[in-house]
């Protein structure tokens, strides 16, 4: 038995526990993911985060959703990493590359202290091409495309931004039963590598509500790569600009789809919510 040192974060109330691999060697992270993520029996969280060396980049993100599968990335993850590295003294830049499993993203540190730091994220060019995506949909981009679940019709939108998402616009998503039906829209024959599924209400051409079901964590607080998605299909059915603020459970996030280099940038907090250190 050893000792693990963590920090708790959370970035528009996505948290996950986030371990400095750099310095600590972390024996089956998918297992100790389950186990700590627990909110009963564990610290609590979405998932787990390692920090690891990167031969191409700064810093390299590995994470694991909270029932052990390991995600591509995660926009709100990858916010509170810059945040990690900067505050813990790792790095004294302001401009970080990150290595994913879906690539290289940039990160800008723009404001803020220790508790709270305003975090822009380069998430790359949205990836429309449904076998890419993937979702077995001939038809591109899929905009709107029909399915059912338990009898009803719902129109679905599917971008990758690194990882798969299904993304619906509707009214009163605070009523729907994301229990019921989030694990249903994730298992979808239609997405073979599952999905994450996003609930739109439309505010205005700049504002949009958001509830998320992620793909191995059930709903959560909040979802950067969803959010970006999200974005991307309301410009893409016109029912938004370029600059869009979503309102999501745990906070707000800022998404600009930039016209010129085709990349989505997403800004908002990254929080320290505790440090501590457990036997594992």
């Amino acid at each position: 038995m050893k000792n693990l040192k963590f920090t708790k974060m959370q970035g528009a109330g996505n948290d996950y526990i986030y371990i400095n691999a750099l310095s600590q060697h972390i024996e089956n992270p998918s297992q100790l993911a389950v186990k700590l993520s627990n909110r009963n029996f564990g610290i609590g969280s979405d998932g787990l985060v390692l920090i690891l060396p990167s031969q191409t980049c700064d810093f390299r993100m590995q994470m694991f959703n909270s029932d052990g599968s390991e995600a591509e990335m995660c926009g709100n993850a990858s916010r509170c990493v810059g945040k990690y590295v900067y505050d813990n003294e790792l790095t004294s830049s302001t401009e970080i590359t990150l290595e994913t499993k879906a690539g290289t993203k940039y990160i800008s540190l723009l404001e803020g202290d220790k508790t709270a730091r305003k975090i822009t994220v380069d998430m790359g060019e949205p990836i429309l091409e449904p076998t890419l995506i993937p979702v077995e949909v001939a038809e591109e981009p899929v905009l709107e495309y029909p399915i059912n679940i338990d009898g009803k019709e719902w129109k679905i939108s599917c971008v990758s931004m690194g990882n798969p998402h299904a993304v619906i616009f509707t009214k009163n998503i605070k009523d729907l039963d994301l229990p019921s039906i989030g694990p249903k829209f994730e298992k979808y024959p239609l997405f073979p590598r599952k999905t994450n599924t996003e609930f739109i209400e439309i505010i205005d051409r700049n504002t949009l509500n958001m509830r998320v079901w992620e793909r191995g964590a059930g709903e959560t607080l909040a979802c950067g790569t969803g959010a970006c998605a999200a974005a991307v299909a309301a410009v893409l059915n016109n029912y938004c600009d370029r600059d869009i603020t979503i309102h999501l459970l745990g906070g707000d996030l800022n998404i600009k789809w930039n016209k010129e280099n085709n990349h989505v940038y997403m800004t908002g907090e990254a929080v320290t919510v505790f440090e501590g250190e457990l036997a594992v």
